[in-house]
């Protein structure tokens, strides 16, 4: 159970940031969007069994934190109708047959691209000062401090200590005693045992360390120094959960909301959302794999359900995927550990949460999302092939230079059918190659 609660902060690198800015920003209803996206986790978590994240819709925020004008009603439209597009690709098989149809090596580029752009974020809040309802930069951080670069730095060796590369650790150091120990002289018999000795106990303590849940220590450490910051924080809680309304929508908001938020939201989700979630659900736990129609009608139905009363709209990712197995999610049980702490906070503080959000280290923020992105990116190391390889670092290229996975998709399919085309013509002289069905009839 310590695992998978430490599993369940590898995705708030991400949830956090996006959240508290659309809450300050937008005044985006943060209780409601906590109550909803709790009982998702939880109800994910049940149906798929694996540590299936419920991020933020990534275009839509940023849609709506780089147009004045982009409000609450624009946002939920656009979500609510990218949620009726994603369940009409599911109920109708036609996720599924997109999901067949796109190649491995297309959909590493994209998982490789958004894994460097999670580490790149990462790099940034680290470095710089950040505003993050504004989505600016303030200026260097300071080395010292309770969010200086010390502290970041102080939290990755951290997790690198107990977490490694993300690999099992064998042994630790009992293979060394399965040789011959045999002594034919009684000291050197106590020397062996007590070398025997010291050896179970470094054993020991490398096991406590290594079980550590580093992420959930790095999270707590941060809420310690949130309070710590503004003291005065405590003052500005109010309890009690947000008032639930419906939102109210205009025909400008659904014009709007389709044209800037659905229209670049609905090429990411497809692609990071449902193929890559699958993709990769199956590489990190063989004998689970997921349908494309299935997570598409979740994600059609989440969104559905909670944006017509202002929760934030959500989807699935593979970067959160990959994070919460980063720091040990397994099971459903990490979602739903999650999903439980959401509600509880949303019913609880409600959208008074934010004054206590607002004084977390954004450099601890920082080193989650960069070891989130970090597994993500490492997912892509089964391209063994040179072509292989060569299509998924053009469609990585593209999609992080143009910011745009879709545009880095479509890259990516062309370059794989020009070397396919090109593969089959090889050795062959164009002329054989159209002629040969007509020779074949006389």
């Amino acid at each position: 159970m310590g695992s998978e609660l430490n599993g369940a902060m590898g995705d708030l690198g991400t949830y956090i940031p996006i959240v508290l800015a659309l809450t300050l920003a937008k005044n985006l209803n943060l209780g409601t969007t906590l109550i909803f996206t709790g009982i998702y986790n939880i109800i994910t978590g049940a149906i798929y069994g694996v540590p299936m994240p419920v991020q933020p819709m990534k275009a839509i925020s940023a849609a709506a934190l780089s147009d004045p004008g982009f409000g609450v009603p624009e946002i939920m439209a656009a979500g609510i109708l990218t949620g009726g597009l994603l369940l009409f690709l599911g109920v109708t098989g036609l996720m599924q047959l997109v999901y067949k149809m796109i190649p491995l090596c297309v959909v590493r580029g994209i998982q490789l691209a958004q894994g460097l752009s999670f580490a790149f974020t990462a790099v940034k809040y680290v470095r710089k000062i950040q505003d993050l309802p504004k989505s600016k930069v303030l200026g260097d951080r300071h080395w010292l401090g309770l969010d200086g670069l010390v502290l970041a730095i102080v939290c990755v060796c951290f997790i690198v200590i107990v977490n490694g590369a993300g690999d099992k650790d064998q042994g630790c150091g009992d293979a060394a005693e399965s040789g011959d120990t045999r002594s034919y002289d009684l000291g050197g018999q106590r020397r062996n045992e007590h070398e025997g000795v010291t050896r179970k106990r470094t054993s020991r303590v490398r096991k406590i360390i290594f079980s550590l849940p580093s992420a959930f220590i790095v999270f707590v450490l941060g809420v310690v120094l949130a309070f710590i910051r503004r003291h005065e924080v405590v003052h500005e809680i109010k309890f009690g959960p947000s008032s639930i309304e419906v939102v109210k929508f205009s025909r400008e908001a659904w014009k709007k909301g389709f044209i800037k938020g659905t229209i670049p939201q609905l090429p990411l989700s497809i692609l990071n959302s449902v193929i890559a979630v699958c993709k990769l659900s199956s590489d990190l736990f063989p004998g689970k794999d997921f349908s494309a129609t299935s997570v598409s009608v979740t994600v059609g139905l989440m969104n559905l359900v909670g944006s017509w009363f202002g929760a934030m709209p959500c989807c699935h990712g593979a970067g959160g995927l990959a994070g919460q197995y980063k720091f040990g999610g397994r099971s459903g049980a990490c979602v739903a550990l999650l999903g439980v702490a959401k509600l509880v906070l949303g019913l609880v503080l409600g959208t008074s949460l934010a004054h206590i959000l607002m004084q977390f280290p954004v450099g601890i923020l920082g080193v989650l999302l960069l070891f989130a992105g970090i597994e993500l990116a490492v997912c892509c190391r089964d391209m063994n092939t040179k072509e292989d390889s060569f299509v998924m670092l053009i469609c990585t290229t593209v999609s992080l230079v143009g910011s745009s996975a879709g545009l880095g998709f479509l890259c990516g399919m062309i370059i794989y059918v020009l070397l396919k085309l090109r593969n089959w013509t090889k050795d062959k002289p164009f002329s054989t190659i159209w002629v040969h069905k007509s020779s074949e009839q006389l």
